[in-house]
């Protein structure tokens, strides 16, 4: 900050006395002008039309500099053959959309000036802006506020001819304002909250990504061999991270390579994580049945490996045929498996008595999202099925879930029936007897999803 004092510019003395002459000599030919004036017939008339006019003319030249001080920029001048076959005319005048563009420039003085003017000639207003240095060039990630008029194709081209080269776009939301390092540090909360969100935390860091959780035991008990050292594999589009839990988490994008500084953020995510240990928020929701009977829904996860195993244990072999499509054995490596926060989130029911009756999964697949129940023999057709599929699917939502799908038998009425009750479009696909429901979030159910309890951060 500058202080008004010494923002003063010092006065030099030649200049004082050139103002001073110039007064005197206003003074000496406005008293010449109205001695020769005011002497005549209509001399004291002229004298007060003169001040009229120019008190109007120092008020309309005031008018007219402040109006043209705060005028837009003029529209920069461009190609009128490009405009013509590039423009989209349908979009209305002023109208303005947000691009995320990413490109590589040489890494040398001037190239990013260059690129700057490009896209000020076509009207762009640059929002954000950040750089990837790398071995050869820099990565320069833009968030753009662009004509509507201007197409994509357009824009690249542009960037190409200042430059830009492996040039990416993609439509961007309100939510990409925010700044990078806000981000990171939002994601870095709920990663600390909740194990769980570590996939989806990488997902939202690196943008349009699958990421796949490959355990180091299968579900048969025999080893995988994945691993991945310690401070991760970059590889073009592939980067790998050891999983804290054991394994590899696996991050693709075969569009567009990974960076450095991305690969140094997602690598810092895993160490938090891993830092932090198992962790599930605790929370619960206490409902009561249409029968009178009260029960509890709340997160679970690997602690409750053991009453779930005895529940699996009351339950009828149909009823785990239809949760697993076949005959299930060794149903604690299963249950081990689908309790890790890892690969997706688990709801439990228990009664009042503290025994649990039903399970439901939220399991991430890659870019897909299965959902799965499983409710004990005796507790079915109550209403426990649709109580936990609705709060999974608002978990779905809350997690930016595009889709939601369920794997089931065509006999499992029950589970259609709760699929249907979810009041969301649904897609049916139907194979020797295996279905797959899908349910589109985008649209907005008929009823309102439950909401769920909030959740406090687990103690360690």
């Amino acid at each position: 900050m500058t202080s008004a004092k010494s923002a003063r510019r010092p006065h030099h003395w030649r200049r004082d006395v050139i103002e001073l002459a110039a007064l005197f000599t206003a003074v000496a030919v406005a008293d010449a002008i109205a001695n020769l004036i005011g002497h005549q017939p209509d001399g004291p008339y002229l004298l007060i039309a003169s001040a009229v006019a120019l008190t109007a003319t120092a008020a309309f030249h005031t008018w007219w500099a402040r109006r043209h001080s705060h005028a837009p920029p003029p529209a920069p001048a461009t190609d009128t053959t490009a405009a013509s076959d590039a423009h989209d005319t349908s979009a209305a005048p002023g109208e303005t959309v947000l691009w995320r563009m990413r490109t590589t420039v040489r890494d040398v003085p001037g190239s990013l000036a260059a690129l700057c003017t490009v896209l000020a000639r076509h009207g762009i207003d640059i929002l954000t802006l950040q750089t990837h240095p790398l071995a050869r060039g820099t990565v320069d990630e833009f968030l753009l506020r662009v004509p509507a008029s201007l197409p994509a194709r357009e824009l690249s081209r542009a960037v190409a001819a200042a430059g830009g080269s492996s040039t990416w776009t993609e439509r961007a939301d309100a939510h990409d304002l925010v700044d990078a390092p806000t981000r990171l540090l939002g994601l870095a909360t709920r990663t600390a909250l909740d194990a769980a969100e570590l996939p989806l935390a990488l997902r939202q860091l690196l943008g349009r990504c699958t990421i796949h959780s490959l355990p180091a035991v299968s579900v048969t008990g025999r080893a995988t061999g994945e691993t991945a050292p310690v401070e991760g594999v970059l590889e073009e589009t592939v980067m790998r991270l050891r999983d804290p839990s054991g394994g590899v988490i696996t991050v693709e994008r075969p569009y567009l390579p990974f960076t450095p500084t991305e690969f140094a953020r997602a690598r810092a995510l895993v160490e938090l994580d891993a830092r932090l240990g198992p962790r599930v928020p605790r929370g619960e929701q206490v409902l009561r049945l249409p029968e009178g009977d009260e029960i509890t829904v709340r997160r679970a996860d690997r602690a409750d490996l053991d009453a779930a195993v005895e529940m699996h244990g009351r339950c009828s072999e149909q009823t785990l045929r239809l949760r697993y499509h076949g005959p299930v054995r060794d149903a604690d490596r299963y249950l081990d498996h689908l309790l890790s926060p890892r690969f997706g989130r688990t709801l439990a029911v228990q009664t009042a008595s503290g025994r649990m009756v039903a399970l439901g999964h939220l399991l991430w697949d890659g870019d897909e999202t299965e959902v799965a129940l499983l409710v004990e023999d005796e507790w079915q057709r109550r209403g426990i099925g649709s109580e936990l599929l609705a709060r999974l699917v608002a978990l779905a939502v809350e997690a930016g879930c595009e889709n939601v799908y369920a794997v089931t038998q065509a006999s499992n009425t029950g589970m259609v029936a709760a699929m249907r009750a979810l009041s969301l479009p649904l897609d049916y696909q139907i194979e020797e007897g295996t279905l797959v429901i899908t349910a589109r979030l985008a649209a907005t159910p008929a009823r309102p999803l439950p909401q769920l309890p909030p959740y406090e951060q687990a103690e360690h």
